[in-house]
C-alpha cells in the first residue's frame, strides 16, 4: 500500500474526526472510503438491497461520540458551556438529525422492499416506534 501525506486545514481535519467517529470508524479508513465512493465509476442507480438498508439503519455515532454528546448537554443544562462547545454540540446535533433522516428513509424502504407497514417494521427490528422524547440541543 502506498502512503500519502495532506496538509490539512484544522476545521477540515476537526470535521474528518467528527464523522469517522460518528462513523465509528478511523479517520484515515473513513478518508480511504470517502476517497474510494468519489473515485468510483458510476455506475446507473440501482435500488438498494436489504442488506445497504439494513447497513443505513444501523448508522450511528460511536459509544464515545455518544458520551460526548451527552457531556455537552449536561454541561449547557449546568450552564456552563462554552461558546466552542456549543458549536460543538451544534454540529453533533445537526449530525445526529442526518442520521434519523437517513435511518427513517432507509425504514421506509426496507418497510416497501418487505412490503410490510412501516410499524411492523419497527417492531421485527426491534426499534421502539414511540421513544422517549430526547433533548438534543
Amino acid at each position: 500500500m502506498t502512503t500519502i501525506t495532506l496538509n490539512l486545514s484544522p476545521e477540515l481535519e476537526h470535521q474528518i474526526r467528527t464523522e469517522a467517529s460518528r462513523q465509528g470508524v478511523e479517520p484515515d479508513r473513513y478518508i480511504l472510503n470517502a476517497l474510494q465512493e468519489r473515485l468510483q465509476p458510476r455506475l446507473p442507480t440501482t435500488q438498494p438491497t436489504e442488506a445497504d438498508l439494513l447497513q443505513q439503519i444501523n448508522i450511528g455515532f460511536s459509544a464515545q461520540t455518544w458520551e460526548e454528546y451527552h457531556a455537552l448537554i449536561a454541561k449547557r443544562h449546568a450552564e456552563t458551556l462554552t461558546p466552542e462547545e456549543h458549536k460543538q454540540l451544534i454540529q453533533m446535533s445537526d449530525c445526529l438529525e442526518q442520521l434519523n433522516v437517513t435511518r427513517i428513509q432507509a425504514l421506509i424502504q426496507l418497510a416497501t422492499f418487505r412490503n410490510q407497514s412501516l410499524t411492523d417494521l419497527m417492531q421485527t427490528l426491534g426499534i421502539n416506534p414511540h421513544p422517549d422524547i430526547v433533548d438534543y440541543v
